[in-house]
């Protein structure tokens, strides 16, 4: 990691959960990182636990379901510090709405899971390539969008965000990759993460901590830049797709 030691880090979806923490280990290890994310006093809060490491954190209040907060969120980090060196698209909903239920929910999943990372990839890509930087785009996925849910039907249009996800972050790797830009793009596909998002989703099943999720950042990030770690998919030990028809989830 200690190439990226100074070079700025975008996370998006950085007042809680993966994202939180995403922030505090590439702070600890000497990353400057922009925290975006609608919920200003969080990232504000966290700016002041962050205080004393060795990178520094910047708090940004930005909406990845408006595309004039993300232009206005990265122009601000290109102005101020002159660089975007890594993308962290965090940011992620989960609706348990059906497939023949509210549409309200089905757009706000698609503009916060699909639309909105893909935006700010683009928006970094536009600022390394300028640069000339050599840089990496994470997506943080889910497995949900590798395999067909068939036992959450309550989930059916999350996964088909995260299946989008999935195939657009392989869709970028390939076109910079053509263009020849040094950029590295990952996928990084968790199960069940012990985060807000999914409070309401598992009593007594596997599930992963946030740290174990960063801990894949970090390791991607610290591959030699000859080596794209395309996709990683990370589950709990133990994990299985039983407890989605037992009493442990609450899908059905």
């Amino acid at each position: 990691m200690n190439k990226w030691y100074g070079k700025v880090a975008v996370v998006t979806g950085a007042s809680s959960g993966i994202g939180a923490e995403t922030c505090r280990q590439l702070t600890s290890r000497g990353m400057t990182v922009v925290g975006f994310a609608r919920r200003i006093d969080k990232l504000e809060a966290l700016r002041n636990e962050l205080h004393g490491l060795p990178g520094k954190f910047y708090p940004v209040k930005v909406d990845v379901c408006s595309e004039e907060s993300i232009l206005e969120g990265f122009a601000w980090a290109k102005t101020t510090l002159k660089s975007v060196d890594v993308l962290v698209n965090n940011a992620g909903v989960c609706l348990t709405g059906e497939l023949l239920g509210n549409s309200d929910e089905w757009k706000v999943m698609f503009d916060t899971n699909v639309l909105g990372p893909s935006i700010c990839s683009r928006e970094a890509v536009k600022i390394m390539q300028e640069l000339k930087t050599i840089g990496h785009i994470i997506n943080i996925n889910s497995d949900s969008g590798h395999y067909p849910p068939t036992l959450t039907p309550n989930l059916y249009v999350y996964g088909a965000t995260k299946f989008s996800s999935v195939s657009i972050t392989e869709s970028l790797r390939e076109l910079l990759a053509l263009k020849k830009l040094p950029i590295r793009v990952t996928s990084i596909s968790p199960g069940l993460v012990d985060t807000a998002m999914a409070k309401d989703l598992a009593e007594n099943a596997p599930i992963l901590k946030p740290s174990d999720v960063v801990d894949a950042i970090i390791y991607v990030l610290a591959a030699p830049q000859s080596v794209n770690v395309a996709e990683v998919i990370i589950r709990p030990t133990g994990d299985t797709y039983l407890p989605f028809v037992q009493d442990g989830l609450k899908f059905i």
